[in-house]
């Protein structure tokens, strides 16, 4: 492959990237229920809202669900996964897509919270309390992943051990399940 591919390469994962993160955290921060007067949520909703407001038009949400933030993350993973085949030489068919796209967006969200889980780790030893905006937003936005290892792993010596529990379960996770999805939208591919 080419320099100037790979840059392009790059710049195209990139940009959709970017996007596609904010969309999902628009959509765990919705499924979290955190609140969305805090800045780093309002800039998610500010970043997301042209795409997705008028997309709620035509698709309702059902049961709580934001399905046109869900189809928006699909669509924007499908398009990504087309133009990076494109560029490559090789476009997936339809049923590689859709694999390929919900084993990506999977992936994507376990690197969310297995980042987050660990910047919530590190900011509770410097600054306990989460007096910050963004530490606030990360206790809410990790609350649902966290809650269930809360309850199952104790506290040793006043050290919360939940949020190791809870990463090594993400990468058991990502190997078992993802992985193995991916593996599967290639095939079909």
């Amino acid at each position: 492959m080419s320099y100037e591919l790979q840059a392009l390469t790059f710049l195209v994962q990139v940009a959709f990237g970017l996007y596609l993160l904010a969309v999902l955290l628009r959509l765990l921060l919705q499924w979290a229920r955190a609140d969305f007067r805090n800045p780093v949520a309002r800039l998610v909703l500010r970043v997301t809202d042209p795409l997705v407001v008028p997309l709620r038009r035509i698709v309702p949400g059902v049961a709580g669900i934001d399905l046109a933030t869900v189809l928006l993350a699909l669509a924007l993973q499908a398009l990504e996964l087309v133009v990076l085949g494109l560029l490559l030489g090789h476009v997936p068919g339809p049923a590689g897509l859709a694999v390929g796209s919900l084993a990506a967006l999977a992936g994507f969200v376990i690197q969310i919270y297995t980042v987050t889980i660990i910047v919530e780790a590190v900011l509770s030893w410097i600054a306990p309390g989460g007096a910050h905006p963004l530490a606030w937003l990360l206790m809410q936005l990790n609350a649902p992943v966290l809650r269930p290892f809360r309850r199952l792993v104790p506290s040793v010596g006043g050290i919360d051990l939940s949020p190791l529990a809870a990463l090594i379960v993400l990468q058991l996770v990502q190997i078992l399940v993802v992985q193995r999805l991916a593996d599967w939208g290639r095939l079909l591919g």
